[in-house]
């Protein structure tokens, strides 16, 4: 793990293949509880190639000068992404 937020990725690779590829990140708080918000694509074995973008939003918690994930949120369509937005926006105007 990090010991910066923005050294945190969700990129992982397994046998030599980078099945999480993360596209960009979006800090949304730091501190010792920390909120970012990530988009990446999955690779898919059965097309050889990466599926449609992807957002998962992760909590971090420092422990000992690291960053240990605590929890998630994967948000798995642009459809359900912008569903989720229309809903906030709307919290927010109230």
């Amino acid at each position: 793990m990090a010991s910066k937020v923005e050294d945190l990725t969700i990129n992982y690779e397994e046998d030599g293949v980078l099945v999480v590829k993360e596209l960009d990140k979006s800090i949304l708080s730091k501190g010792s509880w920390a909120t970012v918000l990530f988009r990446y694509k999955q690779w898919e074995k059965a097309k050889n190639d990466y599926g449609p973008d992807r957002f998962s939003i992760r909590r971090y918690r420092k422990i000992d000068d690291e960053y240990r994930q605590q929890g998630k949120f994967n948000i798995s369509s642009k459809d359900q992404a912008s569903k989720l937005i229309e809903a906030l926006q709307k919290w927010i105007e109230d």
